[in-house]
């Protein structure tokens, strides 16, 4: 019968001997499941950014921009003039499928004041359903109305960047600012968004679209906006909002067969999937090079074994010679093996959570832990301890214990 309790005690204190080469064996193994755990972790915070980023700025969105008509590759020549105009965003809003709402809108940067305080930001001309497509949430005060935009109103709706930047820790709502040399009356402030990677979606003005045309902006093309904001109902929608879009400007804008898109279409839910299965690639890759550590680290635990049992050839002779069996024999370096590698996974669990951590504090980029990741990494580390030590084993079993007694 074998007694396991001995067996471990006999592992653990052989291990003790040479706790320095025990530890520099077993780093393989805690390097590379250190890198699983945290490129795990890593990947998965990666991706819920990534997901909280588009949703953020707009999920299901599709954003499309004016670009020059071509036909056969050559510009036709249309200048700087804008294809894109509020007429257009009706036609989509009535015809294409699969949308929920459709949001036209001119921005450029601009000088904001108020006193004294001067202020850079970017000035969006939007109508109401802008806020609603990009996932905006007022604040405080209140959002336009139809009337705002009917009558040209001069009234913004401010992002906290902008508002802390004019207004300091004062309540922005109901205050005069200055767009250039334009007033305008701030009648609401929006929740703080935060970044979208170098993006500041709080920095930012919110004033109505027939007001940026006829007072801020000017135009030399009346209804002409720089974009218009698609919201499709969902994911699966996009693609046929998409089609449905495209097939209406291109009819609208009277193009040819041979002609291009005086448009540009970007869907973010496309992008959004590219972005998941590029992180993806990665972190597949990036375990695969833990993958070899762990590999390497398993040899390295072969060699000490095989060392092990060359050195210690005299005591296996003395225990076979008062009674221990091979299957005995076999156990105790099996056991050494084992403990060994799982010591190396368990240090290599603690380094990967650390090194995520670390990371995710350095960078300030979300970390996602898994229970499962951490808990198969550590068995794997203990199955290779197994497969790595089963030959060293097996050889001391196979010793003769005369020879063995006699060995120098």
């Amino acid at each position: 019968m074998i007694d396991f309790k001995s067996t471990l005690k006999i592992a653990l204190n052989s291990l003790k001997v040479n706790k320095m080469r025990s530890i520099l064996t077993s780093l393989g193994i805690i390097i590379g499941v250190a890198a699983v755990i945290a490129m795990l972790a890593i990947g998965a915070g990666t991706n819920k950014q990534v997901r909280d980023n588009m949703e953020s700025m707009g999920s299901n969105m599709l954003t499309i921009r004016s670009s020059s008509a071509k036909t056969g590759g050559v510009s036709m020549g249309m200048g700087s003039k804008p294809t894109l105009s509020v007429k257009d965003a009706n036609a989509i809003r009535k015809n294409a499928r699969g949308i929920e709402a459709v949001a036209p809108l001119m921005s450029s940067s601009r000088q904001t004041m108020y006193g004294n305080q001067n202020w850079q930001t970017t000035i969006y001309g939007v109508t109401n359903s802008y806020l609603y497509v990009k996932n905006y949430e007022i604040e405080s005060g209140k959002s336009f109305t139809p009337d705002d935009d009917r009558n040209a109103a001069k009234v913004a709706i401010i992002g906290s960047t902008a508002a802390t930047e004019l207004f300091g820790d004062v309540d922005a709502v109901g205050k005069i600012l200055r767009i250039g040399t334009v007033p305008f009356k701030v009648i609401g402030t929006l929740k703080s968004k935060g970044q979208s990677g170098p993006f500041d979606q709080d920095d930012l003005i919110l004033i109505p679209l027939t007001t940026a045309q006829r007072k801020v902006f000017g135009t030399d093309f009346p209804g002409s906006v720089n974009q218009i904001l698609v919201k499709a109902s969902s994911v699966e929608d996009s693609a046929i909002a998409e089609k449905d879009v495209t097939e209406i400007l291109r009819t609208r804008h009277n193009l040819g067969k041979s002609q291009e898109n005086d448009f540009e279409i970007r869907n973010n839910a496309e992008f959004q999937e590219t972005m998941k299965s590029n992180i993806k690639s990665i972190t597949v890759f990036l375990i695969c090079v833990a993958a070899i550590s762990l590999f390497v680290g398993g040899i390295g635990v072969m060699n000490i074994m095989l060392v092990s049992v060359t050195e210690r050839t005299k005591e296996i002779g003395i225990r076979m010679a008062i009674g221990a069996r091979a299957i005995d024999i076999r156990m105790q370096f099996l056991v050494e093996a084992l403990v060994l590698a799982l010591v190396g996974g368990l240090i290599g669990v603690i380094a990967g959570i650390g090194t995520a951590s670390a990371f995710g504090i350095l960078t300030h980029r979300p970390i996602v832990f898994s229970i499962l990741p951490i808990i198969v990494s550590f068995g794997f580390s203990g199955l290779v301890g197994i497969i790595f030590g089963i030959y060293p084993a097996y050889k001391a079993s196979l010793l003769n214990p005369i020879d063995a007694l006699r060995y120098e």
